[in-house]
């Protein structure tokens, strides 16, 4: 998305920005030793980061959902009731095993659960949305580790038997926001009633699904606010640019699979940005 922003904002301004990846803690280490001017960061900055004068405004929300293949021997039962999320967490720790102990039926095919081997701050959410576990620990008990999402989703995408998560760029099609190739989110069954209620049940298309993200019909974790940081202030024209991102730059959000944050909150974020600008 930041890519976005800055080919849009520098296409008729005479600034240039250059954009690079690496995640979440390159970003703030290169950012706290002026390496970079603004890094970008997929979580909350901790206190150690604050206390060391990391500032930071949120940009938007990111999401990411449990996925599974739509060739799962269980998947019509999970579409139609969804999992909680102790079944989930259950899964991912290998508490569970076999999709025939997700749902009742007389199955018997073993869970792969796929992982991250990459540092991910999606994954670190995932794991505090499973209740507290960390990037390690799901990676220890993981079936197998990709680096990156796209890894993840050929994974999945490949395997009938399998389950992992994904940013919901890759389970929507990024053009028509309708489900794609063989990827299905896992719905949750946030009520624990053992079915889908109308407002749980927001899946089907990602403006649906980004809609229910805004609403906070779907939690936090795993959505979560996504940052740009600055080392003690923004300069001139970074500032410049997350202003422009906190205004303008919001309208973009959506159509590129994202969930803008609500107006309340953005005008907080441009208080913070004058208070290190």
């Amino acid at each position: 998305m930041v890519q976005v922003w800055a080919d849009i904002y520098t296409d008729d301004r005479d600034v240039s920005i250059d954009v690079s990846g690496g995640g979440t803690g390159v970003g703030v280490s290169d950012v706290m030793n002026d390496q970079v001017d603004v890094a970008m960061m997929g979580r909350d900055p901790d206190e150690a980061e604050l206390e060391r004068g990391l500032v930071a405004t949120a940009m938007l929300i990111d999401t990411v959902v449990g996925t599974i293949n739509v060739n799962n021997p269980v998947y019509d039962e999970i579409r139609e009731h969804g999992l909680t999320q102790d079944e989930l967490a259950a899964i991912f720790s290998k508490e569970i095993t076999n999709w025939g102990e997700v749902v009742e039926s007389d199955v018997d095919e073993p869970i792969f659960v796929y992982g991250r081997s990459d540092s991910s701050a999606a994954y670190q959410e995932w794991g505090e949305f499973l209740g507290g576990y960390t990037e390690n620990e799901l990676e220890d008990m993981a079936d197998g580790n990709f680096d990156g999402d796209q890894q993840v989703a050929q994974a999945i995408n490949n395997d009938s038997h399998g389950i992992s998560l994904n940013n919901i760029n890759y389970v929507y099609d990024f053009n028509t926001g309708d489900l794609e190739m063989n990827i299905r989110p896992v719905p949750l069954d946030r009520s624990e009633s053992g079915t889908l209620s109308d407002g749980e049940d927001f899946y089907d298309t990602r403006d649906e699904f980004l809609t229910a993200v805004e609403e906070e019909r779907y939690p936090s974790p795993p959505a979560r606010d996504m940052y740009l940081a600055a080392n003690g202030e923004f300069d001139a024209e970074a500032a410049d640019f997350v202003e422009w991102v906190l205004t303008e730059g919001q309208q973009y959000v959506r159509e590129n699979g994202y969930a803008p944050i609500d107006d309340e909150k953005l005008e907080e974020q441009r208080e913070i940005l004058a208070e290190a600008s």
